[in-house]
């Protein structure tokens, strides 16, 4: 991966971890879960609809000072079967712009998310990595447990680039709870 590559993962990721993902069960709702929740990212390239029970929370928007500016998120909770999704976005450092399918920017972005991950979790363990397309949109999923929020959790991240723009949602789950889990995700996929 180039320096260039690194950096702009890097601070989208961060943008990531500063909009929440340590602490997704202490943000205080801001919308009720009485109905689905719409998720729309990358201009509209990427989509999908949370089942209901998900409360959104807007997260604080990125800055400046901590190398995040740009970066906009929401967490959807759900407090009864402990889930949470976070959907985060980040301008692509220095202009550069991607394809829809950039498979060296994606394959860079996964490679830096795994570092990151390794260093930030000390019990992180990818369980497996697939490329994806999703309507010409280029998606990688990566799946892992790690002990987040006090407890051992089930985590599927994915990331998608275009233009300017980089998206990560990040789908965190109860490790007994694989089932509802894996539902979660066929549902976020349209699969």
């Amino acid at each position: 991966m180039s320096l260039f590559g690194k950096k702009a993962l890097g601070l989208a990721l961060v943008a990531l971890l500063g909009l929440g993902a340590a602490s997704v069960y202490a943000a205080q709702p801001s919308a009720g879960g009485a109905t689905a929740q719409k998720v729309s990212m990358l201009g509209g390239k990427l989509n999908f609809t949370l089942p209901k029970g998900f409360t959104a929370t807007v997260l604080p928007a990125g800055s400046e000072a901590n190398g995040t500016a740009g970066a906009t998120g929401t967490l959807y909770s759900n407090n009864d079967t402990k889930t949470a999704v976070i959907a985060a976005e980040n301008t692509i450092p220095n202009g550069q712009q991607v394809k829809d399918n950039d498979a060296p920017f994606l394959d860079a972005a996964v490679s830096g998310f795994l570092k990151q991950q390794a260093a930030a979790l000390p019990d992180f363990t990818k369980q497996s990595e697939k490329s994806l397309t999703i309507k010409g949109l280029g998606v990688r999923q990566i799946d892992s447990s790690a002990t987040m929020g006090g407890g051992k959790t089930l985590n599927s991240t994915l990331l998608a680039a275009s233009g300017g723009r980089i998206a990560v949602i990040q789908v965190v789950s109860r490790v007994s709870d694989k089932a509802g889990h894996e539902a979660l995700m066929k549902q976020i996929l349209g699969r």
